[in-house]
């Protein structure tokens, strides 16, 4: 679990990244979950697009997504998620708890 000042950082450290996954009409498939799993495996930190014609409510694909993957969601904001997920040698280094 993040702490607000953890969040706060990747906030600021995702805001210039580019959505890497994008979530559409499938919805949150098992496709989807590897996909996400693996991109999160080689960048920590990762943008999700959620599309108009995904049918789920933004912040069920989120708990959805974060909870398959192990990962945790540092942002909702409109119809973008901010996902962060430390490797198992991470580069980010987060403010102490």
């Amino acid at each position: 679990m993040l702490t607000g000042k953890q969040k706060r950082f990747l906030r600021a450290l995702g805001h210039p990244l580019k959505p890497v996954v994008l979530v559409g009409k499938g919805d949150v498939s098992e496709a989807l979950i590897k996909e996400t799993g693996e991109v999160l495996a080689s960048h920590e930190l990762i943008k999700v697009k959620i599309l108009e014609s995904c049918m789920m409510d933004r912040h069920s694909v989120g708990d959805e997504l974060s909870g398959a993957c192990g990962a945790d969601v540092a942002q909702v904001l409109g119809r973008t998620l901010l996902l962060y997920k430390p490797a198992k040698e991470p580069r980010l280094e987060l403010p102490k708890k």
